[in-house]
């Protein structure tokens, strides 16, 4: 535990330990070791990387003494704010996120998970392809097909997502406004990311719109000021996303390489402010398309980071690749990407694949534990690109 001293002096290290904490009732019971009550007052700051009792990291102000227990002083307690505890203290930092401290609960089925840790030591079947610092997560599922598909129809989404995020943390307490409030802060996620993916056959149009997501992964990252644990949470829900009209049948494959920051940046003088930022590369891809309509699809993540198990950003990281097609047939079409087309009977079809990316979000009113007021939720601009990555004509 690190326990808050007087005035605007940071927090110092203390021997107190959370033996529990309940955060319906703000309850928690502190020990000075072997279950011994605490010298604990009203007024005190406490701040706790995670342990069992509070597995986010802790951060709240002891506000009455209600007595003693077998396992140490129960008291009552508020939530605490950065300032409380950081006093006049001044931090920017840039931390990696080493895969090994990654928990990843699989979703779905046809999930595994790669990794090469920061020692170098790899784990998963495509650990030694990955960059050091990187997480891998590969997905193979079916997509349900048109009821009026025959039986033999199948579809299937297959790939992977490569990530090798950071977190970003910056507080300025060495001037304070009339509120309280510091110079300028800063909490953010940045980081590299890549991805390929394929979408082969008929999807069906009733899953149109529907995310389905397939791993979560959540670490916590503690940064240390002096002696105190400012812990950021990270969380990342990977999902595929296929919206098609239940006509067109396709096999086409995309990449996506590249980078983005997404957060919130305050100063004191213009309040809290969006940032969002993203350099992605989408990939020529070889494409087959059989039938007339339309499809996209999208192998994305939806992460969110804050404070203490606070959501304070959201962002959602979404490349995509859209096929459209166009023309008639009184036959059938049989295509391979890479290979010469046949058909029976008579069919003319044109298609053009598109590959993009959206990168959007959310800076959230949980932003209060910085001392600053948010009214309402701001959105993070939507950051958008798009190009043609591949076309075809058959007629025959």
């Amino acid at each position: 535990m690190a326990r808050a001293s007087a005035g605007d002096q940071p927090a110092q290290q203390s021997s107190l330990k959370v033996t529990s904490y309940d955060a319906k009732s703000g309850r928690a019971v502190v020990s000075d070791g072997d279950s011994k009550p605490a010298a604990v007052a009203a007024g005190d700051v406490l701040a706790s990387a995670p342990v069992p009792s509070a597995p986010d990291g802790l951060l709240v102000k002891v506000t009455r003494v209600l007595g003693g227990t077998a396992t140490g002083t129960e008291v009552a307690t508020e939530p605490a704010t950065l300032r409380e505890l950081l006093g006049k203290s001044k931090v920017d930092k840039t931390v990696a996120v080493d895969p090994s401290s990654v928990t990843v609960k699989a979703l779905d089925a046809g999930v595994t998970v790669s990794g090469k840790k920061g020692s170098g030591a790899t784990f998963g079947s495509k650990g030694a392809d990955v960059s050091l610092g990187t997480i891998r997560v590969d997905v193979s599922d079916s997509v349900a097909t048109p009821a009026d598909a025959s039986e033999s129809a199948e579809a299937s989404v297959k790939g992977y997502v490569e990530l090798t995020p950071e977190v970003e943390f910056a507080y300025d307490g060495s001037s304070v406004g009339a509120e309280g409030q510091p110079a300028s802060a800063y909490i953010g996620l940045s980081g590299d990311w890549a991805s390929r993916w394929e979408l082969d056959g008929q999807a069906s149009a009733a899953q149109k719109g529907t995310k389905v997501p397939f791993a979560q992964l959540t670490t916590d990252v503690v940064i240390y000021v002096g002696p105190v644990p400012v812990v950021v949470n990270l969380g990342y829900v990977l999902y595929y996303q296929v919206d098609a009209d239940g006509k067109v049948s396709v096999r086409v494959s995309q990449s996506a390489t590249g980078d983005f920051t997404a957060g919130g940046s305050y100063s004191r003088a213009t309040g809290w402010s969006p940032v969002n930022k993203a350099s992605m590369a989408v990939s020529p891809v070889k494409s087959a398309v059989t039938s007339a309509g339309n499809a996209k699809a999208t192998l994305g993540a939806e992460a969110s980071v804050g404070l203490y198990g606070a959501t304070d950003v959201t962002v959602d990281i979404a490349p995509y690749a859209r096929v459209t097609a166009t023309g008639g047939a009184t036959g059938t079409l049989t295509a391979v990407p890479g290979t010469t087309p046949s058909s029976t009977g008579n069919v003319v079809l044109a298609w053009t694949v598109y590959g993009g990316y959206d990168v959007s979000g959310t800076l959230n009113v949980h932003l209060a534990v910085f001392s600053t007021e948010m009214d309402k939720s701001i959105r993070l601009f939507t950051l958008h690109g798009e190009k043609k990555l591949d076309e075809g004509h058959y007629e025959g």
